[in-house]
């Protein structure tokens, strides 16, 4: 399977008539795998990385994608961080060799985009990437 199906069919699938916005797959130098037509990139791929390491790096200054700038509100040390801007927001999965995003604004719920992304990001840890 490519990296494309891996965004288009389980990334941007429907979710009780939702779906995410945009979504990517990036290595987690940032190099692109794979992206939604309209998956804007993330300007702090390194800043990102940093507060995977040391959750709360990213609180004060919030994190940047394509410009939009994000609320930090939660994540899981060395897994996931969880943003949030108005009535859309961001989740991103860390696995062993990527990073998993996952774009959304209502009528999707935090809890959708974050299963979403997060199953995805379980199966590829699972699978060794």
């Amino acid at each position: 399977m490519s990296w494309q199906t891996y965004v288009d069919e389980h990334l941007m699938c429907d979710v009780e008539g939702n779906s995410l916005t945009s979504a990517a797959i990036l290595g987690q130098d940032g190099s692109v795998w794979a992206q939604s037509a309209n998956f804007p990139q993330p300007e702090e791929i390194k800043g990102i990385n940093n507060d995977f390491a040391e959750p709360g790096t990213l609180a004060p200054t919030g994190l940047f994608i394509g410009g939009t700038k994000y609320m930090v509100i939660q994540g899981e040390p060395n897994a996931v961080i969880r943003g949030k801007k108005g009535a859309g927001g961001v989740t991103i999965k860390k696995t062993t060799q990527a990073l998993v995003f996952g774009i959304y604004e209502e009528p999707m719920t935090p809890g959708q985009c974050n299963m979403v992304v997060e199953r995805l990001g379980d199966y590829l840890i699972e699978s060794g990437l």
